[in-house]
């Protein structure tokens, strides 16, 4: 079965990465994303989102 949830977030995390206008609040939409995504996530999934969690940390830090 496919995680909606986990799928939503990377889309989110790709978004915020790619987008150059507006990139605050699409950093703050990934994270609400992500946090809804890691409770209902496998392991495996959980591990991944904890990089895309990185990631968006590492670009806020880049727009301050």
């Amino acid at each position: 079965m496919r995680n909606e949830l986990f799928t939503r977030a990377k889309k989110a995390v790709e978004l915020a990465n790619s987008s150059s206008g507006n990139q605050p609040e699409l950093i703050a939409k990934a994270r609400n994303e992500l946090s809804s995504a890691f409770a209902n996530s496998t392991i495996a999934e959980q591990a991944q989102l904890h990089q895309m969690q990185d990631l968006l940390d590492s670009l806020e830090n880049s727009i301050q």
